[in-house]
């Protein structure tokens, strides 16, 4: 096969495709976690789950995320971004088919398989998006977040109706399968402009030279001797934490103040349209200035207050409160995954620098749904869950605050023509 070289003359549709292929990868990087929330009392009751099976299901996506991400750099070295890409949405549609068929079975190991595979994709979308369209890298990267959104509310909202519709869970869980099979057709093309060699590849975020053949002997820049790298990391992880507790308990929290299934199942889907608000346009706001602060600490304000009203304001109000924290939410995780590109001076360091955050990140953010499930089956209350979540909200400022600063990791790249953003380069001290 020939390799594509990025920097080269661009193929006429090279671009629709790719924007098409990310398009459809980032519609399946929620689905298959957002629509089991809203199922979590019916899969009690059906599959006979203790309230300690739902909490470690709940963490289940999120630890595979962390252990997985660890070696995304490492495969993406060998084989190249675009097939491992592709595998990871073969292996994708295979889990979700699995959990579908036989949820009594397969609903952890199906569940597993699929979150493994979107840590791949959450990993390696990203910098991919900075080789192949650099100039616009955070357009793409809005695309595949308003994509990733988009997915988020279709599961959130039609999970419970299919299931109270035709009284199976297979049909619930397993539905999810086609459009992941639409998106292997769709990044089928891209594998023309497979790369292999050009990304870090150590669990311990070292990124290789970035050229065409395989990497030299010396060593790539070790990505965890940075403070940036951890301030980025710390930001990755603690917005996740606090992402995936709302996402896993909001619809259970929402029921026991007294909403029903469906209606909880709408509000989370509610939150999904606040994320598919800010995911397009935070990372452009971003790409557009050299400090993301300005943006860091309004996304933070929102979602300590969308939280703390979700559980303690009148429950009519509680759409506002969701939508308040939906967008306030998708802004975080815009900013995470644009601190990852824009800290990083090439595609390179990116990778590394992705696969590292996110490893460590997903490790910490795995206590989110583990420790607030075991808290309130413990008080049986969520007000002190709730209250660990508001100081972590004041812990992901600092650390926000501290990853918006314009600086960059150093490169292991001979560096571009100087651009007319001001960026620093950080020591090994950040």
């Amino acid at each position: 096969m020939t390799k594509y070289q990025a920097g080269g003359p661009r193929r006429r549709y090279e671009i629709p495709l790719l924007v098409v292929a990310v398009a459809a990868a980032g519609l399946n990087l929620r689905a298959a976690i957002t629509s089991l929330p809203p199922l979590f009392p019916d899969l009690q009751t059906q599959l006979h789950l203790s309230s300690a099976t739902l909490s470690l299901l709940a963490a289940t996506p999120v630890i595979c995320f962390g252990v997985v991400s660890a070696f995304t750099a490492w495969l993406n070295r060998r084989y190249g971004e675009e097939m491992i890409l592709l595998v990871a949405l073969v292996l994708l549609t295979a889990g979700l088919l699995l959990r579908g068929v036989a949820p009594g079975v397969m609903l952890f190991p199906g569940t597993a398989l699929a979150a493994s595979a979107i840590a791949v994709l959450n990993v390696l979308l990203s910098s991919m998006a900075k080789r192949r369209w650099p100039e616009r890298a955070g357009l793409l990267l809005g695309i595949y977040l308003t994509t990733l959104s988009a997915g988020a509310i279709l599961s959130s909202l039609l999970s419970v109706p299919l299931y109270r519709s035709s009284g199976s869970v297979q049909l619930a869980l397993g539905v999810w399968a086609l459009p992941a099979a639409l998106a292997v057709l769709l990044w089928l093309p891209q594998l023309r402009y497979r790369t292999v060699g050009r990304a870090p590849a150590a669990a311990d975020g070292t990124a290789p030279e970035a050229d065409g053949a395989p990497a030299p002997a010396r060593a790539g820049v070790k990505v965890y001797r940075y403070a940036l790298t951890w301030q980025v990391t710390a930001f990755m992880g603690l917005q996740s934490l606090l992402y995936y507790a709302a996402l896993s308990w909001l619809p259970t929290i929402f029921q026991d103040r007294g909403d029903s299934a469906v209606t909880a199942g709408n509000l989370l889907a509610l939150m999904g349209v606040g994320n598919l608000a800010t995911s397009l346009i935070v990372p452009v706001l971003a790409h557009r200035r050299p400090s993301q602060r300005g943006l860091v600490v309004p996304s933070l304000i929102g979602t300590a207050a969308g939280l703390a009203g979700s559980l303690w304001a009148p429950l009519g109000s509680a759409p506002f409160w969701v939508l308040v924290l939906g967008v306030s939410q998708g802004s975080c995780l815009g900013l995470a995954i644009f601190f990852m590109l824009a800290r990083a001076p090439d595609a390179g360091v990116a990778a590394s620098l992705s696969a590292f955050a996110q490893s460590v990140g997903y490790l910490v953010a795995s206590a989110g749904p583990l420790v607030v499930g075991l808290l309130h089956s413990a008080t049986g209350s969520w007000n002190l869950p709730l209250v660990l979540l508001l100081v972590l909200c004041a812990a992901e400022l600092a650390a926000g605050l501290l990853a918006g600063r314009p600086l960059q990791l150093p490169s292991v790249t001979p560096p571009p023509a100087p651009e007319a953003r001001n960026t620093t380069r950080v020591s090994g001290t950040g």
